[in-house]
């Protein structure tokens, strides 16, 4: 479905020129349009309230109330909340996988170039794929804690669903998956919907990060 409106940006980032950086990059996408800054935790959960964007790129470490604080809150108190992506410097940080836990739908290194930062805003909008798969997939494995046994939802998902799951953490789109699968897209949306409805997560990410703390996808 093609996207009339732009997509709307949030930029939490207790640095200014960071925040100036990143606007000049976005503002200058024709489907990109910044509607509010904030520069601590406390202050992106105030503007995010008032404004309502599709897309918050959150600073991990701010004063006040940092970015997994914030992410919480965000996606707790909102209503239709935005898709939040970290903005950090260290991929490997511990920050940043507690985001991710805490329901940021990816993250993105404050080094990446103005292309990659315009892609990911765009994808995270579709909401149809995972942000840099191998990233999470290698954040996941480092940071998930080994379980003397798997949750109980490991056992609840249908052959289907488990192999949806795999393509998922590959960061496939849901067309990708059709084929993949030879299936129609509206049954891989179905199991999609499955999937995060039994694992009890929000969208892909954390069905990723699930899958790896239950022991599903470790070694595969």
């Amino acid at each position: 479905m093609t996207r009339t409106a732009p997509i709307r940006v949030v930029l939490a980032d207790d640095e200014r020129m960071v925040r100036t950086a990143l606007r000049a990059i976005l503002s200058a996408e024709p489907d990109l349009e910044v509607v509010g800054e904030a520069a601590t935790g406390a202050e992106a959960v105030s503007v995010v309230r008032e404004v309502r964007p599709d897309v918050v790129l959150m600073d991990v470490r701010m004063p006040e109330t940092d970015g997994i604080r914030a992410t919480e809150q965000i996606l707790a108190t909102v209503e239709e909340p935005p898709r939040i992506v970290v903005v950090t410097t260290f991929e490997n940080d511990s920050y940043v996988y507690g985001a991710l836990r805490a329901g940021a739908a990816g993250f993105l290194l404050k080094r990446s170039d103005a292309d990659t930062l315009v892609q990911a805003v765009r994808l995270v909008a579709r909401s149809d794929s995972l942000l840099f798969p191998a990233a999470v997939r290698t954040l996941a494995a480092e940071h998930a804690r080994a379980r003397p046994e798997p949750p109980a939802w490991v056992a609840k998902l249908a052959g289907r669903e488990r192999e949806v799951l795999r393509h998922m953490a590959q960061g496939l789109t849901n067309a990708e998956i059709a084929r993949r699968m030879e299936v129609g897209a509206a049954t891989v949306k179905s199991h999609v919907a499955a999937v995060l409805g039994k694992t009890g997560t929000r969208d892909r990410t954390q069905a990723v990060i699930a899958a790896y703390e239950a022991g599903f996808l470790n070694g595969g």
